[in-house]
This record gives structure tokens, sequence and C-alpha cells, in this order.
């Protein structure tokens, strides 16, 4: 079996991070694990095993068909008998199998918008569908979404896993130790930094001292102006910190104490189970899958998205109470390595890839 994972570019986000995860576990499990970057190489590209095969395509254009040939030429050398496409790469991966109809393609949703599906473009997805053989999907939205519009008989549920590989230590925080609240999230409206930056406002009032650091890909668009433009214009220059993408997760989770994730749309947030693997006491919006981790108060808060005040006292009710701030973290971090290790989904990934 030799399986490749196809993925547009190789930034820091949740597709990205988990095409890169499967194909860094794979390794141990199959003949010969691939994984391809189609449009754009990244921050992540460092987090890939020296043992997983790697092509990058430069994919220039959404009909590519240097990109095409590049690809079944690849795949044809390697004898790579699956396809593993994420999110949008799924257009490639069926033209690809269009011409190679003994190719096995898995398309793996990661739609971020769950909560707003149904108005989702599907045209181009409903009939590149009908050459998917299997489809994952990331949360039970998309599962009764791809149900019910995907012209493929086989969907089913796989849940994230996370993986953090060590990385050289490069991002410090700012602000002092044993009072910072991390938010892993790029830098896009669904993660809703508004209500966040809201919300921290009022907490700063009364705790001074607590820095907020926001660690994700800056666009430089509009959304990251207003951002910036807020933090401005509230005063929060001291208390506020952005970083951009960062290779080094695992380091920057060292040294924060609470995990915050204020999104208007989810599906099982891969940071949110970072935060867990980092011990970090957790406020997530109760949007997507979100609840299949934070199940109870005592491992985690979730909250209504889009509500500053819920946020705020959620934040503090961690903040002056250390001792049941760290009962979450550590109530977290073994729910999360229980139930989203490697090994919670090998054994449904494989028995998909042999059948």
């Amino acid at each position: 079996m030799r399986v490749l994972q196809l993925i547009d570019t190789l930034e820091a986000g949740g597709a990205e991070r988990l095409a890169i995860n499967l194909a860094n576990v794979l390794v141990d499990e199959i003949d010969k694990s691939f994984l391809c970057a189609t449009r754009a190489e990244g921050i992540l590209k460092a987090t890939i095993s020296k043992d997983v095969g790697y092509l990058f395509l430069e994919k220039k254009k959404t009909l590519d068909l240097r990109a095409v040939t590049k690809l079944k030429s690849y795949i044809n050398k390697n004898d790579i008998n699956i396809i593993h496409a994420h999110s949008t790469s799924f257009f490639l991966a069926t033209l690809v199998k269009f011409l190679m109809p003994k190719l096995q393609l898995i398309w793996h949703d990661h739609y971020g918008e769950s909560e707003s599906v149904k108005k989702r473009p599907k045209t181009i997805l409903k009939i590149c569908s009908r050459y998917f053989n299997h489809v994952f999907c990331v949360n039970q939205l998309l599962l009764n979404w791809g149900k019910e519009n995907l012209k493929c008989n086989s969907v089913t549920y796989l849940q994230n896993i996370v993986l953090l590989k060590e990385a050289t230590e490069v991002t410090y925080l700012k602000g002092e130790e044993e009072k910072k609240i991390l938010c892993l999230a790029n830098l896009r409206p669904q993660k809703d930094h508004f209500t966040l930056l809201k919300a921290f406002e009022e907490v700063v009032k009364k705790y001074p001292k607590w820095t907020l650091h926001l660690v994700g890909k800056d666009f430089k668009d509009a959304y990251s102006k207003e951002i910036k433009n807020y933090i401005y214009t509230s005063n929060l220059q001291n208390n506020v910190f952005l970083y951009g993408s960062c290779p080094d997760i695992k380091h920057i989770l060292s040294q924060s104490n609470i995990g915050v994730l204020s999104s208007k749309s989810e599906g099982l947030p891969i940071a949110l189970l970072e935060y867990g693997i980092g011990k970090l006491a957790v406020v997530a919006t109760n949007v997507g899958d979100c609840k299949m981790v934070v199940d109870s108060s005592q491992v985690g808060t979730l909250v209504k998205p889009q509500s500053p005040i819920e946020i705020q006292n959620a934040l503090i009710s961690y903040i002056k109470d250390e001792k049941k701030m760290n009962a979450a973290a550590n109530a977290l971090h073994k729910k999360v390595e229980y139930n989203f290790s490697k090994e919670s989904i090998l054994v449904e990934l494989l028995t998909v890839y042999k059948r």
C-alpha cells in the first residue's frame, strides 16, 4: 500500500497539519507514505518526516495541465495506488483519477465554515465526487452534508489527531510569566478575533498583568488591519501581541496558561487538541465539534459564539482560581492523549485504505 496525501499549501492551518500528521504516522504502517503540496510550500514543511516522499507541484492556476502531468508521472514512478486529497485539492486529484482510473481517490472534507455549510458552493464538488472512492469528514455537520449532497456512497467521520514535533525554539512570548492567554488561529474572519479582543479588553481592566498572544498566519488584508487598529485604538498594545505563523508551537504552548478559541465556525479545530497536549486550560466557542473535546466543565469551558461577556467571564474564572485552571488543563490533557492520538484513528484509516 502506497499512499499520497495531497494538500494545496504547507501554511499553518488545520487541514495542512492533519495532512502532514497522516503522512508522518503512516510511515511505519504502510509500504510507503508520500505528501504533495500543490500550490505553495510554507512553515509546516519542516515538520514533514524525512521518511515521507515529498513533491511540490508549483501549481499556478486551477486548470494547470503541467501540474496534472507532473503529478501523474510521480504517481506512476512511485507505484502510488491511493491518493488522499485534502480540502480543495480534490479538483486536481479528480483530474488525475480521470487519467488513471485504477487509482483510488479519497477526499477529506475540512470545510471550516461548517456552521454555514448549506451556502457552500457545490456544483464542481458534486461532479467530482462521482470519482471519489471514499469521503472523510472532520465533523458531524459535514458528514450529514456529504451524505446528502455528494455522489459518493461511502462517507464517514474521521476525527482529527494531533502530533507536536519538536522544533527549534524561536518564539518567546512577551509579558509576565504564568499570566499568558494563547489564541492559535490564522487571522481569518471565521476565527472572530474581535469578540476575543472585546472580552480581553474587560479582563485587562481587572487583571492588567495578563497578556493575550495571537499566533497564526497574517494575510495582511482588511481583516488583519482592523484587528491591529482595534488593538491600537483600545490601548491594548502592552497586553496583546501578534506573532504571525510560528514553527515552534510546542514551545509556545509551554509558555502559556490558557488557550482560547473565539470562532464563529469550526470543524474540529486542531488548535483545541494542541491546547490539550500543551496542558492549557481552555475556553472555546460551542461550534462545530468542539463539544466532542470539551464535553464537560471539568475539561474546559464552552461559550456561545460572538459573546464577549461569556468569554470574559470564562477567562476570569480561571485567572482568579489557579487550582480550577490547573485541574481543567490536566483533565483535557488526559482526554486528548487518550482519544486523539494516532492510535485512535489508524485502525479506521487503514481499514478504508485496504477496502
